[in-house]
């Protein structure tokens, strides 16, 4: 379907690609894997044509269609997204717009006038939109909106007044409906719930198309790719099989390439110590040049290069009392929306407990009510003695000063902490050398996200809130975080959309549902064998 022939890239001062090749062609499904700031996005640009290569060419099959959806979402406003949708669907959203006008027009007394052009005009357009397949088109592009967790109503109203995670849904469903030839997809399960995740997941294993995209998620990766295409020191290397087959193929081939590596060494090192000791002597020159001859003659083997993982110790949470947090007889409305009807609930020390629930259930509600962000229409809700209490929700990002850097906000927070312990948790968060300069109002969400965390989890209280706190992390940052969860001694209460993160670190599970709560012992992966379902409303 393409192919990168030799390409070349330099940004600024950064090689991102030398003489980098792959090629994908249709039914590959490929994971596009490497560090931050590898070019993965600067590849997909180059692919779509927004950028060229520096050297090479990138090919792309005649008359082959790409879908490409980044993580930058336009401007979008004044239409329903079902209407936005099917924008991306070519002419068939032209003449929808037309038949919406004409519709409205033959409804307005004031044009009863012109009634007979708009009849004749309604009926040709309406032919039209229905010789284009537009019928069936509105109602796929209603199937998709749906599978991303679109309610009716939302897929009615003015796509402008979403949040930024629902316009990227939006965004996502014109890709799927277009069903291009290729689909390049920039993080696409970031911003999705559990539901909407594995309803794409689905939607992606039936796609017949070729498909490149890359995810911090790493068990979304695994069921649906069957390549991975790694960027790594400017090169791109390709591995058939899913994310865990690269892994360990990875894994293994560092092993060799170590011992390769280490037994020319050991061979170098005999035949220098040779050389130096006979290169006096006369009677050896003939030995000694030709030994110096091979040497330069012999092919380097370089070192595997070391992904750097940076692990961090946090400190002990203080040990607080055996009940929590508590919640009785709690009320909670938004409008007309009931969320919960005397609810009742207890969260106990050392539990990890995952709040999982179809949309609009009431998760962030519940995490909300019990870090005090909203108060209950009726009942109570109470922390337990000795509760120091950490909560991580999106918003917690905007009370960052823009003004001051990385350093400087960790620095507020813990002033008497050594400055090399806090270049240590700046590092353990994605923020090395210079980047713990930045100011916080240049940083991107997900740098946001990574230092509100470093912040909450320094020094760690007893009871840490987590509304999604997976979101935005790249999968080392995400591996360290659980490592450091797993080791954490306090109570947990969070919604993630992380199968990986959900099963690492829960020993409870509170589903939401509309009879009320149902709790399971166990963490999520015994909640998924009894239910056998992976999330509320989903079976397997």
């Amino acid at each position: 379907m393409f192919r990168l022939d030799s390409i070349s890239k330099q940004n600024g001062q950064q090689l991102l690609f030398i003489e980098a090749s792959a090629a994908l062609q249709r039914g590959e499904k490929a994971g596009l894997v490497g560090p931050n700031g590898a070019g993965k996005t600067t590849l997909f640009r180059m692919i779509t044509g927004r950028e060229q290569p520096d050297e090479g060419q990138v090919l792309v099959d005649r008359g082959v269609s790409i879908g490409f959806f980044s993580q930058h979402v336009g401007e979008m406003s004044g239409r329903t997204p079902v209407a936005e949708v099917m924008d991306g669907a070519g002419d068939v959203s032209s003449v929808a717009a037309e038949l919406a006008v004409l519709e409205a027009a033959l409804a307005d007394p004031e044009q009863a006038d012109k009634l007979d052009a708009l009849i004749e005009r309604f009926g040709e357009v309406q032919g039209r939109f229905e010789e284009l397949g537009g019928y069936a088109l509105e109602g796929r592009a209603r199937e998709v909106l749906a599978g991303l967790g679109f309610s009716q109503e939302m897929m009615e109203g003015d796509v402008g007044k979403l949040s930024g995670g629902w316009k990227m849904r939006v965004a996502l469903a014109r890709i799927l409906l277009m069903r291009p030839d290729v689909m390049l997809l920039d993080e696409p399960s970031n911003h999705l719930d559990l539901e909407s995740l594995i309803w794409l997941e689905g939607f992606l294993k039936g796609y017949d198309g070729a498909l490149l995209m890359t995810s911090h998620d790493r068990e979304f990766m695994n069921r649906i790719i069957n390549k991975v295409v790694e960027i790594d020191g400017g090169a791109l290397s390709s591995y058939a099989g899913d994310y865990e087959f690269y892994e360990q193929q990875r894994a293994m081939n560092e092993r060799q390439q170590q011992a390769q590596f280490e037994r020319q060494q050991a061979m170098l090192a005999k035949e220098i110590k040779f050389i130096e000791r006979f290169k006096a002597r006369a009677s050896h020159a003939a030995q000694v040049q030709s030994r110096v001859k091979k040497l330069e003659k012999i092919d380097r083997v370089e070192p595997p290069k070391r992904r750097q993982t940076v692990a961090f110790e946090f400190g002990q949470a203080p040990r607080s009392g055996d009940d929590v947090a508590s919640l009785k007889g709690v009320h909670k409305r938004y409008g007309s929306k009931v969320i919960y009807e005397g609810l009742d609930f207890l969260v106990r020390r050392k539990e990890r407990c995952c709040v999982l629930g179809t949309n609009g259930a009431g998760k962030s509600t519940l995490l909300k009510l019990v870090a005090g962000a909203t108060a209950p229409d009726q009942g109570t809700v109470s922390l337990g003695g000795s509760v120091r209490m950490g909560y991580f929700a999106q918003h917690a990002m905007e009370l960052l000063d823009g003004e001051r850097t990385v350093f400087q906000s960790l620095e507020d927070a813990f002033p008497q902490a050594a400055q090399g312990s806090l270049r240590a948790l700046a590092g353990c968060f994605g923020f090395s050398g210079d980047e713990v300069e930045k100011k916080c109002r240049v940083l991107s969400g997900g740098e946001k996200a990574r230092l509100v965390m470093a912040r909450m989890l320094y020094d760690p209280p007893n009871f840490l809130v987590l509304d999604e706190p997976t979101n935005h992390l790249d999968m080392a940052t995400k591996e360290m975080l659980i490592a450091a969860l797993s080791e954490y001694e306090g109570t947990m209460l969070f919604v993630s959309h992380d199968r990986h993160f959900l099963a690492a670190l829960s020993n409870r599970v509170l589903e939401l549902t509309p009879e009320g709560i149902h709790q399971y012992g166990g963490g999520y992966t015994e909640y998924v064998a009894r239910t056998g379902q992976e999330a509320p409303g989903l079976h397997s």
